[in-house]
């Protein structure tokens, strides 16, 4: 089998598209130079050929025609079918060179391949923040907007990432594809499996009440409740924006670089006035200035 190194030295001068042989390079070049003659009805796109307009139109008709026969995993393209086929397979045709990890995707290798080289081309235009994945940015930007885009087509809820909805959607599908190796007992989510697994180990754990979310430490517990409470304790002092967690706060700030801010380094608490941070670095360092 080859392996994939993931260098794609090959580059479109039309689009953003990267290729690792010059073949590859001509061959989607013809996208460029042909007559587009077919187009969607339903936006501006236009195809060179019928069957790519068809392709396309899955995108508005939602149609998922390609079915995993070991799941009930549906897809609109064939390709995405059989990359998800590796989850099953357990394939990994993409490795790196300078390890031995390996990926079932490119994008998950060019991804990881920042790690080696500390790049992080995509940066975040609110704050300073960036990273070495779009997908991770694109996560991070939704900090700040709010967007949740993923939506439940059976009851409407939202959510801002895509693995929080597919969890979801195991309450409407009955789903349990977490397995309990001691009983043979199945569950839809792996924090429940979790709180199983502790009939048989005799360990404590901590359980949310509300969806099953098992943690080690009260705390944990606590920021996790929030999540179902809409409870906001960490506020800006600078505009009115709220957050359930502090380190989502000390990313919000960012955005005020003009305003003189004074963070507490061991806890990251913020505070507009030296002096406030003065009085509340004693709660850290146990001095008492009044005598009795």
């Amino acid at each position: 089998m080859k392996i994939h190194t993931g260098k794609m030295p090959y580059k479109c001068d039309s689009c953003d598209a990267e290729f690792s042989r010059r073949s590859f390079l001509l061959s989607h070049m013809q996208i460029h130079n042909v007559e587009k003659r077919y187009k969607c009805e339903t936006c501006a796109a236009a195809f060179s050929q019928r069957s790519h307009l068809q392709s396309h139109m899955r995108k508005h008709t939602v149609e998922k025609p390609y079915k995993c026969e070991t799941c009930s995993a549906a897809f609109s393209h064939e390709c995405h079918m059989q990359i998800h086929n590796r989850i099953h397979t357990g394939e990994k045709p993409y490795k790196c060179q300078t390890c031995d990890a390996a990926f079932s995707q490119r994008s998950y290798l060019k991804g990881h391949i920042t790690i080696h080289t500390g790049e992080k081309p995509y940066k975040c235009e609110l704050c300073d923040a960036a990273f070495s994945k779009r997908s991770d940015l694109q996560r991070h930007v939704r900090t700040h907007s709010g967007e949740k885009p993923y939506k439940c087509d059976r009851c409407g809820a939202a959510f801002s990432r895509k693995s929080t909805l597919h969890r979801h959607i195991r309450i409407h599908t009955g789903d349990k594809q977490y397995n309990c190796e001691q009983c043979g007992a199945a569950f839809s989510r792996r924090s429940i499996l979790q709180t199983h697994m502790t009939i048989h180990t005799g360990e404590e754990s901590l359980v949310c009440e509300q969806c099953g979310a098992v943690f080690s430490r009260k705390s944990s517990l606590q920021r996790h409740m929030r999540i179902h409470t809409g409870e906001k304790p960490y506020k800006c002092i600078i505009c009115d924006a709220a957050f359930s967690q502090r380190s989502n706060l000390q990313r919000h700030i960012r955005i005020h670089p003009g305003d003189t801010l004074y963070i507490c380094e061991p806890c990251g608490a913020v505070f507009s006035q030296k002096s406030s941070l003065q009085r509340h670095m004693r709660i850290h360092t146990g001095e008492k200035t009044y005598n009795c």
